[in-house]
């Protein structure tokens, strides 16, 4: 059977943290229930389509899945097995924050068949964590953690956060450290982005410098900067020199993961696998056609409900240019890099063909190496955004 990854959406947080850009938001116990019940007949119904696949994984995004009840989250499971055939060991992820598990949410959720979680701690400082709008503490991160291993959790991952404001390289490789410490099997390592639509952005703009009129004790006395391009460079080089002197290998620009607990989820998506999804804003890309579900919550919910159509808003037939696009800048975010052989396959066209005087231009700037493999160079890492660019034509 052909394997497919799973998305699942839950939009739902206690609060919405000061640099989040995702489709979340708080919401009462009657909108979750409604929400799971829409969730769960989206399922039943787009699931047919599905019948000569294979889920291989699933994950539970958000959000804060965890904010829902461990009934919800067991019915869920239920309805994804139901609607699809599994192979024999699935990694199956949800994603928690700290503050919304119990042992008793753990376990059940085990017992559903989660298998994976992934806790965002995002940083180890009290202070920063007030900085940044989360509603835990370290000392909520760690009990959470520790729960997580005694309801029988052994592929854990933990988010960490660097370039916050304020931050100095010290204090952040300190936190990284005490993770290191607590042997989780992934960590995942990112900078944070300001975006637009987020009280970050409203507070620090573009230069990255506090805006006059922000009152300076708002909140946590708001530091007066963020952290320069040279001290995030320095950030991004220390984590992987930290990391991997503690027994994780990088597999991603920021993914980190001791020996075979790579995300098999995301290396999908990196790797252009087949993946469906359901929920609030969900994504999917099947035989290279590309859907996406309305971010109108109410929208989303009345065409299940209502009988009417579909949630979905937009969808595409990718070109054979988009797809080569895609191959290109999301397999470069992989340490292995892209494959000539594996190009070939996909295209029947060699890499050097098309993508010759692109991947010269940058091996000769030091971005790329060039072999049976071609691969980003620790200094393409550092400026990855602008080397993805330049293979869209």
């Amino acid at each position: 059977m052909k394997k497919i990854g799973i998305y699942i959406h839950v939009p739902f947080c206690v609060r919405k943290c000061f640099y989040c850009d995702f489709l979340s938001f708080p919401a009462g116990e009657e909108a979750r229930e409604r929400y799971i019940n829409g969730l769960l007949r989206e399922i039943r119904k787009e699931s047919v389509r599905y019948k000569e696949y294979e889920a291989d994984s699933v994950f539970i995004g958000g959000g804060t899945p965890t904010v829902l009840s461990g009934e919800q989250i067991r019915r869920l499971m239920d309805g994804l097995k139901d609607g699809f055939s599994f192979g024999r060991e699935p990694e199956v992820t949800i994603e928690a924050n700290p503050g919304t598990v119990d042992i008793g949410k753990l376990e059940s959720c085990r017992e559903a068949g989660i298998n994976r979680i992934s806790i965002g701690a995002q940083s180890l400082s009290d202070k920063e964590l007030a900085l940044l709008g989360r509603v835990h503490s370290t000392e909520d991160f760690l009990e959470a953690y520790g729960l997580a291993r005694k309801a029988g959790f052994r592929n854990i991952n933990v988010d960490m956060m660097a370039a916050l404001p304020g931050q100095r390289t010290e204090g952040y490789l300190d936190g990284l450290k005490r993770v290191i410490d607590l042997e989780p099997e992934h960590i995942s390592a990112y900078s944070l982005i300001v975006e637009e639509g987020t009280p970050f952005h409203d507070w620090y703009g573009e230069e990255g410098k506090r805006r006059k009129g922000i009152p300076a004790h708002f909140p946590s006395q708001l530091p007066s900067h963020l952290p320069s391009e040279e001290e995030e460079r320095e950030m991004y080089e220390k984590t992987g020199e930290v990391l991997e002197a503690g027994g994780y290998d990088r597999y991603e620009i920021s993914n980190y993961a001791k020996p075979g607990y790579e995300c098999r989820h995301n290396i999908g998506y990196w790797q252009r696998h087949d993946y469906a999804g359901f929920g609030l804003g969900a994504a999917s890309m099947v035989d290279n056609v590309r859907w996406k579900n309305s971010a109108d919550m109410e929208k989303y919910l009345r065409c299940i409900e209502d009988g009417f159509g579909d949630a979905k808003e937009e969808q595409c037939v990718l070109s054979i240019k988009e797809q080569m696009e895609e191959f290109m800048f999301l397999g470069l975010r992989m340490t292995e890099g892209v494959g000539k052989d594996d190009f070939y396959s996909a295209f029947g066209r060699s890499l050097e063909d098309v993508y010759g005087e692109v991947i010269g231009k940058l091996c000769g700037q030091g971005l790329l190496t060039d072999g049976d493999r071609v691969r980003l160079t620790p200094y393409g890492r550092d400026i990855s955004n602008y080397v993805m660019a330049e293979f869209l034509w």
